[in-house]
């Protein structure tokens, strides 16, 4: 790689409060960061990671949880929370994006111990895809069982509306394509096997319980299920694109997620997944829609919060349930 420099020192020597090399240069939160490529975490290494958390908490989780852009306000509903900043942990990134916080939070949601994910990682703030979904890793390792993974999406279907929500019923994994996947490389059995399954990536049996918390909330006239697609970014997409993700059967577009739930079914977590519309993609050349962009995100993902909360609650309470039930049968 090239030495890129800032004031006469090159990014690539600049190392984190926490000993790594890869983070925000935006001046917006820590100005010592810079993303760089760097090999795939060992399993010892993000064991060190989970001791560090099992080390400084007595909470167990049983949920983990990622807050996508302007969803942050979910991780508000956590009670009894603790707050680990990313700057804090050892061998940790650092999201550099706006509408993402930057902690780790464990506390409990609906009286269900869980972790959240204030702030993701992203491939397009130079990050390896195996280091974007590190953290999933980490949470599986801190003893969590589901992932339940939001995000803000462009709406490729038509019947989408700004606002909406759609439950995200399978992927397709278009950087895969190219053969960029977070499992690329030698393969640890203590994670997952070589080859994991994705027909069931997205839990049928949560999605069943979407279903009938959507009807429970009288709200679906506003959810969807759907197929997402996650691209690399940062630039949206063409009018091209568009059309032709469209015409692969895709529904919402974003720039997370796929990776991420494909490193949670690769070590056997069972996973949830909704997309909030932020914006309606533009197929059409002459189309009235305007430019998608972030602030837009931000500010749609602010101002439908309390429903995604609302479903995000409601979702862990059934959980919880049927946990209940099912401990009281034994």
């Amino acid at each position: 790689m090239t030495g890129l420099k800032v004031n006469g020192d090159s990014l690539l020597d600049r190392k984190a409060v926490n000993g790594n090399t890869n983070g925000d240069t935006n001046g917006r939160t820590n100005t010592n960061y810079i993303a760089e490529e760097c090999p795939n975490y060992s399993y010892e290494l993000i064991k060190e990671i989970a001791d560090f958390f099992l080390e400084r908490t007595s909470i167990r989780p049983k949920i983990g949880i990622i807050c996508g852009s302007g969803l942050n306000s979910l991780a508000d509903n956590i009670t009894d929370a603790e707050a680990f900043e990313y700057e804090s942990i050892p061998n940790f990134p650092v999201s550099t994006v706006e509408g993402h916080v930057g902690r780790m939070i464990f506390g409990y949601f609906e009286d269900m111990p869980v972790v959240a994910m204030q702030g993701r990682f992203h491939y397009y703030e130079g990050y390896p895809l195996a280091k974007c979904s590190m953290p999933v890793r980490v949470m599986k390792l801190v003893g969590i069982k589901y992932l339940f993974a939001t995000n803000a999406a462009g709406g490729l279907n038509p019947k989408y509306k700004v606002g909406d929500i759609m439950i995200v019923r399978d992927h397709i994994n278009i950087m895969g394509f190219a053969g960029n996947s977070p499992l690329q490389g030698p393969n640890d059995p203590r994670f997952g096997p070589r080859f994991p399954p994705m027909t069931n990536a997205y839990d049928r049996h949560l999605v069943r319980k979407a279903r009938k918390v959507v009807r429970d909330m009288g709200i679906e006239n506003d959810v969807h299920e759907g197929v997402y697609t996650c691209l690399g970014g940062p630039n949206y997409e063409t009018v091209a694109e568009l059309k032709m993700l469209r015409i692969m059967g895709v529904d919402a577009v974003g720039m997370s997620t796929v990776h991420e739930v494909i490193t949670a079914r690769h070590c056997d977590l069972t996973v949830f997944a909704f997309s909030l519309i932020t914006n309606k993609c533009a197929t059409d050349y002459d189309s009235s829609e305007e430019d998608a962009n972030h602030e837009e995100v931000v500010m749609v993902g602010k101002s439908r919060q309390a429903i995604c909360g609302e479903l995000m609650c409601r979702m862990i309470r059934e959980l919880a349930a049927e946990a209940q039930e099912k401990n009281g049968t034994k």
